[in-house]
């Protein structure tokens, strides 16, 4: 792809008339999404003028989850290229073949790599692109620039340094809004924040508070997910010698279902099905495979935790002098300065009242399995708001988002990623999709060069 000047200095909105944008297409964040359209752009030999801009300063895909030994929960063939091009040079095993570990992961029989590896897959595959991605650099709002004789042709991206804070902007005539999720913090912090983690942080944050591993610490771990577990398993390696307890409100912690069946709600080919469906069809079919993906747990997590608890009631019969615990019922809504320490405020969800009382434990240190939420491009396309066509930044069936076409014109628009399971269905957030969705992002955009390109 042709690599074009980064940004021009620019701080308000100017009429353009039919200038020229600078870029075909600029994607706000480099995350895996943008990385699969950049992928599919690659694939498809279009030479289009595009432009990554990233917060982060390099590539890295949920960095405070890298835990050891955690695995990807998907099949490594859901990566960024074989669902869509098996013969692409950014298939996860091109990626083996060229790291010369190939023949080695095959004698490990698994379909689930370590998700470490699967993050240095996508760094290889991101590091082809460096030259057309602008690190270090948060987008602040996206415009349109308003044309004097017609409808809006062209928008305004403007981004700040992170480091130097210093704004600046660039023009495109297509946008996609790809950011990924927010840490959720659903339960009051107020006069606790420096003693309380997101777990979208955990490896990088927790060993910053907690210095010593050998000490005795006092943590609590708020959620029955999957990232919940798997912090509350990695605790008890990383700090052996501490208390650590795990909350939530459910009755037990539950298997997540990824049987193959039910698997089939991510088939790329279920989003068309799922769209046509009438929204409160979408609801009940969302709700209906919560299992696959939200506050369920890997079994194989599962059975490991249950043998540490076995382990200890080996030794110990009496549940509260564990040093690791498991709390059901429970689903903290607060917490209560305690010194230098807090304690919890604790919802009984198995009465119908739900009493809340105050634990008898106080922690030093909480960490919030509390997942995510996908709202941030509609701060980011607030500038645009009076062009949408309905309310609210509702999307067509290609991720477009639905402006007016009286004002917004053909062959000029900006696509979401990642924020529209409501119409989309559960696989939007996740990696499973992909592959073929870069690829049908590609065409929705740049359809006229695709279409050409395969008449070639």
């Amino acid at each position: 792809m042709a690599t074009m000047p980064l940004e021009v200095e620019n701080s308000t909105p100017r009429p353009q008339g039919h200038q020229e944008p600078q870029y075909d297409l600029v994607c706000v964040g480099f995350g895996p999404a943008s990385l699969a359209i950049a992928i599919a752009l690659h694939d498809r030999g279009i030479n289009a003028r595009v432009l990554y801009i990233e917060k982060q300063r390099s590539f890295i895909w949920h960095a405070g989850m890298l835990l050891p030994d955690a695995r990807m929960q998907i099949s490594f063939l859901k990566d960024m290229a074989t669902l869509r091009d098996p013969t692409s040079n950014f298939t996860f095993i091109n990626y083996l073949k060229c790291k010369n570990r190939l023949v080695a992961f095959t004698n490990l029989s698994t379909f689930l790599p370590l998700r470490e590896e699967y993050n240095d897959y996508m760094s290889w595959c991101a590091a082809h692109f460096e030259d057309d991605v602008q690190y270090g650099h948060e987008t602040t709002s996206v415009s349109a620039v308003n044309s004097d004789d017609g409808p809006v042709e062209i928008w305004q991206v403007t981004s700040k340094e992170t480091e130097t804070h210093r704004s600046k902007t660039v023009t495109a005539r297509n946008v996609v809004i790809a950011i990924g999720g927010k840490p959720r913090i659903p339960i009051p912090i107020t006069g606790v924040e420096s003693l309380i983690v997101h777990s979208s942080s955990y490896s990088t944050a927790v060993p910053q508070i907690l210095k010593h591993t050998d000490k005795s610490h006092s943590i609590a771990v708020v959620g029955g997910g999957q990232s919940s577990a798997e912090i509350f398993n990695d605790l008890q390696t990383r700090y052996p010698n501490s208390s650590v307890s795990l909350f939530t409100g459910a009755s037990a912690l539950k298997p997540s279902d990824d049987s193959p069946f039910v698997n089939e709600v991510f088939d790329p080919e279920r989003v068309d099905e799922f769209y046509r469906l009438p929204p409160e069809s979408r609801q009940q079919s969302t709700l209906s495979n919560k299992a696959t993906n939200y506050g369920v747990v890997r079994p194989e997590l599962l059975d490991r935790l249950y043998e540490a608890m076995y382990h200890q009631r080996l030794h110990e019969h009496d549940q509260s002098k564990w040093a690791f615990k498991i709390v059901p019922w429970r689903e903290v809504v607060g917490f209560e300065k305690d010194d230098q320490k807090f304690r919890l405020r604790l919802k009984n969800t198995s009465s119908s009242s739900g009493d809340v009382s105050i634990s008898d434990d106080s922690f030093d240190l909480a960490i919030l399995g509390t997942g995510y939420e996908r709202k941030g491009h509609e701060t980011l396309l607030e500038p645009t708001r009076g062009l949408l066509a309905e309310e609210g930044f509702k999307v067509s069936r290609d991720y477009r988002v639905k402006y007016r076409t009286d004002v917004v014109k053909e062959g000029c628009g900006v696509w979401l990623q990642g924020c529209c399971e409501d119409t989309h269905g559960l696989g939007d957030t996740l990696l499973s999709m992909l592959a073929v969705r870069g690829g049908e992002m590609v065409d929705s955009i740049f359809g006229s060069q695709t279409q050409q390109r395969a008449r070639l």
